[in-house]
């Protein structure tokens, strides 16, 4: 079994407009969005030294 189906989804959307009301949904959508771009960022950041950090090293 697959972690969520096309029936789960729709009942999750439709919960999320009852909630958040149709004109919220874009912002949040954009916020999330936001958010997981600036992790992913900061991830590769710390994966990758600037090359200040590596003068310092050396």
């Amino acid at each position: 079994m697959g972690p969520f189906g096309v029936q789960e989804l729709l009942i999750i959307l439709v919960i999320a407009v009852f909630l958040f009301g149709s004109k919220k949904l874009p912002d949040l959508a954009k916020g999330l969005g936001e958010g997981i771009k600036n992790f992913k960022k900061a991830i590769k950041t710390e994966e990758d030294p600037t090359p200040e950090e590596k003068k310092k090293e050396a």
